[in-house]
């Protein structure tokens, strides 16, 4: 998906008083057949940067983060003889945005997760932007049968569309020597996300447009020689210029799901995903609620917080759709106060379909690989017997309205407010919350989020880490993310307003 172009970087810092680094670009050259050419290129694996005590100040205990220097977008997520492989944009030289590479990191259980050797760096076509990958297992493209292939986006003045493969689970990575497999001469296509259509028998590959907005598909036999078959675009209502990014097109029963990440122009400020629900024949994507090209839409959110950006799922898990998404936002993301690292992923969501009010909504709760390291259930009074991380389980009454408050013996409070009548739940990430200083643009006063269900009561899920704070409904009916830097961990809750119920559950740090 992307990663930070430093033409983008003066584009934030332009808008916003102290924003970062972002994206990837790229165009494309349509029906572009590369010739097979097998002259291997083995990439040299860079060993990983030295351990961590994954203990430092405002570091996730439950959340992916690499030992050591800048992470964004999560890449080439597969799942292979019982490993899910989370690979992403990693600067192996330092703790700011560049150097783009494959870091890589494995895990059995999507909760505990070891760091591996990164898998691919920068080459004579520049540096290795977002993508994914994908296991070849009948043998379409001649790298063997069960090979793991990559797809990304290869950046230097232009972004073209390249691949490795792997025979050794992914540990050791080749480079087709016939890359760039789709050419293009701009910054504006990048982030291909690719999976095999059983009903025409090929791979189809989603390619973001960039500022030009957009979603390209592409088709493929081998995962060498690719053919454009269709475009997919739509204005968005207040949004006339933005980043299209990280696209990834999923089935989920009868239905296809879009999901495209933009920026800056999420819900808020900055960085946000978006979704369209629809139809797909082989071919085209086509979405319920667009009737033209040219009448602008309102987008669904998947997150209504700050910190969920880039979001893709796992191949190859079958019928499950496993999400995970990059916990920060380009507005501010580098300037976030951590080190030796800097940026965390999500909690790993399944993605589901419902209906909600007549229309498709896409639900995102955490999965429930959770409840392994999780403790047992209590009822909470005021402060929490916590040590690294907690899940919090509100059952409110919607009788009135209510105001929840996380804090600490600092102080230093995050609170969120619940109105029955408007059915909102609205944040206050406010210099209250701990330490906000470091960029202009991250105290926001407001975050509003629809809460997506009907009946008396909701049941809220929040998993508070030392720097985050991912507040749910129990069945992901509405998502909020968003950082937070509080000077000691948040111990304590209070509740004002409606009858509510109260427990937690500790949750074991992920690290050994």
């Amino acid at each position: 998906m992307k990663t930070s172009a430093n033409l983008f970087f003066r584009t934030m810092v332009a808008a916003f008083a102290a924003a970062a680094m972002v994206a990837c670009g790229g165009s494309d050259d349509p029906e572009h057949d590369i010739p097979v050419n097998e002259e291997p290129k083995p990439v040299d694996p860079v060993t990983p940067s030295p351990a961590s005590s994954y203990n430092e100040q405002y570091r996730p205990q439950i959340h992916f983060t690499p030992a050591r220097n800048w992470m964004n977008d999560p890449n080439g997520m597969v799942y292979v003889d019982g490993t899910y492989h989370l690979f992403y944009q990693y600067n192996p030289q330092g703790n700011d945005w560049g150097n783009m590479s494959w870091g890589h990191a494995t895990s059995t259980d999507l909760m505990h997760w070891t760091e591996q050797a990164v898998a691919l760096t920068r080459d004579e076509l520049g540096d290795i932007f977002s993508g994914s990958a994908v296991i070849d297992k009948d043998n379409t493209a001649g790298f063997g049968a069960g090979a793991m292939v990559a797809l990304y986006t290869s950046a230097s003045g232009a972004q073209q569309q390249s691949i490795a493969y792997s025979t050794d689970g992914g540990k050791n990575f080749t480079r087709y020597s016939g890359n760039p497999v789709i050419r293009n001469n701009d910054d504006n296509l990048r982030d291909p996300k690719v999976f095999w259509h059983e009903p025409t028998k090929r791979w189809v590959m989603a390619l973001a447009k960039g500022w030009k907005m957009g979603v390209e598909f592409y088709a493929s036999s081998d995962l060498k020689s690719w053919q454009h078959l269709s475009t997919f675009f739509v204005p968005l209502i207040g949004r006339p210029s933005l980043q299209w990014e990280c696209p990834d097109l999923i089935q989920i029963g009868n239905k296809w799901v879009l999901l495209v990440s933009v920026n800056p122009g999420g819900p808020i400020l900055g960085s946000g995903m978006m979704y369209f629900v629809g139809n797909f024949d082989g071919k085209e994507f086509t979405a319920d609620n667009v009737t033209d090209a040219q009448t602008p839409v309102e987008p669904a959110w998947l997150d209504y917080g700050m910190d969920n950006y880039a979001g893709v799922t796992w191949s190859n898990t079958g019928t499950r759709r496993i999400m995970i998404g990059w916990m920060n936002n380009w507005s501010y993301s580098g300037a976030v106060p951590c080190s030796p690292w800097r940026s965390a992923m999500t909690l790993p969501r399944e993605l589901k379909l419902t209906e909600y009010d007549g229309k498709p909504l896409l639900c995102a709760p955490v999965v429930d690989e959770i409840d392994k390291i999780a403790g047992q259930w209590k009822a909470a009074s005021g402060i929490l017997d916590v040590k690294d991380a907690y899940q919090l389980r509100l059952t409110l009454k919607l009788d009135k309205g209510s105001t929840i408050a996380l804090g600490n013996d600092q102080g230093e409070q995050f609170t969120f407010d619940v109105s029955p009548s408007a059915r909102t739940l609205i944040a206050h990430r406010t210099s209250a919350s701990g330490k906000t200083s470091f960029n202009g643009t991250f105290s926001i006063p407001s975050m509003q989020a629809p809460l997506n269900t009907a009946g008396s009561t909701v049941v809220l899920d929040i998993f508070v880490d030392r720097s985050s704070v991912e507040l749910l409904t129990k069945d992901g009916t509405m998502s909020m993310t968003n950082l937070v830097f509080p000077t000691v961990l948040y111990d304590r809750v209070t509740v004002t307003g409606a009858d509510c119920d109260i427990q937690y559950r500790p949750l074991n740090r992920i690290w050994n």
